[in-house]
């Protein structure tokens, strides 16, 4: 197309919402007018769904549960028998937040917490990582730091940066089940570091979690400074909204009440039933043009023009990932399906792999993230009539161009400023269209069942640890991996219980392997105790 056919393109694409100043340009993304008859009928049904899952409908067939996390910031919408708790709870948020912030509630041994550690993991920690970093003021009345792994070395790196200040620390333990052994691990570990200092957990600790859950009952949350509910209804991915994203983020100091407005505004926009004036049905639109076009499936390239937006890929990653890479339709047919995301920010990425985006691999299209007030305040001119913004803009600007003129298809979604409602309206967008996509393409976007697969193989090679250490406590003699395998019973786990030992020789667990390293088919393996000068224990490869 030529420039006077690609405005009136862009013209005649343009979404804009008035009351949160957004826009979404789709046009340059090369469907034709042929795909909106097509898939009509599609988005009919697609509309009728997500009226129904609205409305209170099971949506998550394999533990039979409803999803509404719509409710969340429309509690008139949800089902008679949950407006109550859903209206509690955000009461009981701000109450406690408010008493915090006061000193009313305080640590035992400090005036005041200044600080906050959030355990949890995936949607537990993306969702409150990124509205952290994409809304908490430069002086905020807490400081927040997350354990959001296993990692041992993470969880130190952490607790050590606290150090000097446990004391005065918020612990908030988030775990729906409260079995996820991430989260598990990193309430053990910091319980263990307060400990050591000779502070009562209890008296720092904070659960979000459903009542019952296995934390819930081992820990006896009950006695603790407060226990948020986490609602059966709400799924990890789509839990910002809910006690998980909104007791921190107050506490930080972010205005949740804004956050939830923004993205009731969006829902609202998000319900029209209607194409082309519907923003998540347009996302789901290119989405389906570029992965169910005639060049195939394209990954999607987040490009947040905004360092407070960076971590909005990572946020993405797991709503749109998890929700659509599944193996199996709702008929049980193969399809693996799925959009694989990733993106860190304009302009750093134009000095990393936007390279590659311009002339290599054509296996993407983009999503640029336009912001456009530079900053609060006036900003000097870097060079006559430009300031750093103008630069910013124009990087923007030129690397959507340059993409296009090779035939890179992209996305433009442009806020005025990155506030809280803005950052309620993006969430919200991507949840609708995330569910508009899966209609679709005939998919369930509400389950994950390759994650719990994933879990029960982590479980299964857990046991086999145990087994190879009970094995090896009474056996005095080296044995080979091999015979090792076959004195547990799984003689085709050689390679598995390989990686176990080598695992646990580097660690100070009794483990020595002997050997060449470099050939693991001759190793053997013992339990043995070896200790310097001052009674550590030591740990060698025996040659």
């Amino acid at each position: 197309m030529n420039n006077q056919e690609l405005w009136q393109r862009y013209q005649d694409w343009l979404y804009f919402h008035e009351g949160l100043g957004l826009y979404l340009d789709v046009s340059r993304m090369n469907f034709g007018d042929d795909l909106i008859g097509k898939l009509q009928p599609k988005f009919e049904q697609a509309f009728k769904a997500m009226d129904e899952l609205e409305a209170g409908a099971i949506a998550n067939p394999d533990e039979n549960r409803r999803v509404g996390h719509y409710w969340l910031r429309d509690p008139e919408l949800a089902p008679e028998e949950l407006k109550g708790e859903i209206v509690a709870t955000l009461e009981q948020i701000e109450s406690f937040v408010e008493k915090v912030h006061e000193g009313i509630i305080r640590p035992p041994s400090a005036p005041q917490f200044t600080d906050i550690l959030s355990i949890g993991i995936g949607g537990s920690s993306l969702g409150p990582k990124f509205v952290a970093k994409a809304l908490v003021a430069d002086f905020p009345p807490l400081n927040i730091h997350f354990i959001d792994n296993t990692d041992p070395d993470g969880m130190d790196q952490v607790l050590n940066r606290l150090k000097d200040r446990l004391c005065s620390t918020l612990c908030i333990v988030i775990s729906k089940s409260g079995g996820t052994s991430e989260t598990r691990n990193g309430l053990l570990e910091a319980k263990h570091a307060f400990h050591s200092q000779g502070l009562d957990f209890s008296r720092h600790a904070v659960a979000i979690t459903m009542s019952g859950s296995q934390m819930d009952v081992a820990e006896n949350c009950d006695n603790w400074l407060a226990k948020f509910a986490m609602f059966d209804w709400v799924g990890g991915r789509t839990s910002e909204m809910s006690s998980v994203g909104l007791l921190s983020a107050a506490l930080l100091g972010i205005d949740i009440r804004s956050m939830l407005g923004g993205a009731q505004e969006m829902d609202k926009a998000t319900r029209l039933p209607d194409i082309k004036r519907n923003p998540a049905s347009l996302l789901a639109l290119c989405w389906y043009h570029a992965c169910h076009g005639d060049n195939g499936s394209k990954n999607m390239v987040i490009l947040p023009y905004k360092d407070s937006l960076v971590l909005f890929s990572r946020y993405l990653q797991q709503l749109v990932m998890e929700s659509l890479g599944k193996e199996l339709d709702r008929d049980g047919k193969v399809v693996h399906e799925g959009i694989t995301v990733y993106g860190n920010k304009g302009s750093t990425d134009q000095h990393a792999y936007v390279q590659q985006l311009r002339e290599g691999l054509p296996d993407f299209f983009a999503t640029f993230i336009e912001v456009l007030e530079d900053r609060k305040g006036p900003s000097i001119e870097i060079e006559p009539d430009f300031t750093s913004g103008d630069f910013l803009s124009g990087l923007l600007q030129g690397t959507r161009q340059a993409l296009y003129d090779n035939q890179r298809e992209s996305i433009t979604i442009t806020v005025p400023r990155v506030d809280t409602r803005c950052v309620g309206a993006l969430i919200a967008l991507y949840e609708r269209a995330v569910g508009f996509y899966a209609s679709l393409v005939n998919i369930n976007a509400y389950h994950q069942p390759g994650v719990e697969a994933g879990k029960k193989a982590a479980a299964d090679f857990l046991l086999l640890q145990k087994n190879i250490l009970a094995v090896l406590k009474t056996t005095r003699q080296p044995l080979t991996l091999s015979a090792l395998a076959e004195k547990i019973g799984v003689p085709d786990q050689v390679e598995t219980i390989y990686k176990v030992v080598r695992h646990l020789s580097m660690n100070p667990r009794q483990i020595v392997l002997h050997g060449n390293l470099a050939k693991p088919v001759e190793l053997s393996v013992s339990l043995g105790r070896q200790n310097n000068e001052e009674g550590n224990l030591i740990l060698r490869k025996a040659s």
